[in-house]
């Protein structure tokens, strides 16, 4: 679940989405978009190269998702992916930086576990189950409005929104009232769509929590025990609903083991670090961009690969959502 966070506390770590990551983590994840900018960044050719790999990997997650559980369980899978996301983001981090930077305080790993649990098993973990029932561009353009409840839990954190940020929250749900439709409807279940919407709500507390909690300094460390502790959760879950019970490996597809490998290196690993790399480079209302491009690129990938319709509600809520980011993510980089 590539997922975005608004946030104007200075970010401790990027999450990706998708990482949703995953998340980032959890993508994911990676968790907020606000940093300390240094002033007159440069925009090279590196940076817009870093910004298409995060727009175009982090958009594909969806697809990826829907894919693997064609034929592998939700949990089993998802909780699979970022256990082995984050045993190669330690191994990457200690041969390149010594394992001394995986050592943390007591306080910093339980934080690290808490935000791993709100941004894996709930917001991607949510997300992986109800792509089993709803398309995987609806689920990005409902995951799209994480912005929205961003805002409204600093809000009842006690921070204040700008008029912009105000009027970006009530776009934003109001897109997601049109995207509601189908399942209103019937057609696609209401289940999933419930689903994404709590999934999206529990990624929002976690990016929350991640630019309050005393997370470890270095990025990297704490995205990995963030990936453990989610990806362990979710094999955890993932037994208890019996998903392992009557699992043949040999019945899963090849293009569902093909999705999962691209999910666990370039999901939650490649465009992770180009995000991280970004969020040190370029400016962050640049990098900020891809809040409202990943749900174009899901949605755009949904209908190419897996033929998914393009519904008049999906065209125009996520149109209004994606107006609502974008009027949130514009308000919130210039305070």
């Amino acid at each position: 679940m590539t997922s975005p966070a608004v946030d104007p506390a200075p970010e401790k770590h990027p999450a990706a989405p998708g990482l949703r990551t995953a998340a980032p983590a959890i993508p994911a994840t990676p968790a907020t978009l606000v940093a300390p900018v240094a002033p007159a960044r440069r925009i090279t050719g590196a940076v817009w190269a870093a910004l298409g790999i995060v727009y175009v990997v982090w958009g594909s997650t969806y697809l990826g998702i829907r894919i693997v559980v064609e034929t592998l369980p939700p949990f089993l899978s998802g909780g699979a992916r970022f256990v082995t996301a984050g045993l190669l983001l330690a191994a990457i981090v200690a041969w390149r930086q010594g394992p001394a930077a995986l050592k943390v305080t007591r306080r910093e790993l339980g934080s690290a576990v808490l935000v791993g649990l709100l941004l894996i098993l709930g917001g991607n973990g949510l997300v992986v189950l109800a792509e089993t029932s709803i398309p995987s561009g609806l689920a990005a353009l409902l995951v799209a409005a994480v912005p929205v409840w961003v805002v409204l839990l600093r809000t009842v954190l006690g921070d204040r929104p700008g008029p912009g940020a105000v009027g970006g929250v009530l776009l934003g749900f109001a897109g997601l009232g049109v995207l509601t439709v189908p399942g209103l409807s019937g057609e696609v279940k209401i289940g999933g769509v419930l689903l994404v919407l709590v999934a999206a709500l529990l990624w929002s507390a976690g990016s929350v929590s991640s630019a309050r909690l005393p997370l470890p300094r270095n990025p990297f460390t704490a995205s990995a025990y963030e990936m453990l502790a989610g990806g362990l959760a979710a094999l955890t879950v993932g037994l208890a609903r019996g998903e392992h019970r009557g699992l043949d490996l040999s019945a899963v597809s090849g293009r569902s083991w093909a999705a999962l490998a691209y999910l666990v290196v370039f999901g939650s690993l490649v465009a992770f670090t180009a995000y991280a790399w970004l969020l040190q480079t370029a400016p962050v209302s640049l990098a900020a961009t891809y809040a409202y491009v990943n749900p174009v690129v899901a949605v755009l990938l949904g209908a190419l690969v897996l033929d998914e319709a393009l519904t008049w509600p999906i065209l125009l809520g996520g149109a209004i959502v994606v107006g609502g980011v974008c009027l949130i993510v514009s308000t919130e980089r210039r305070r």
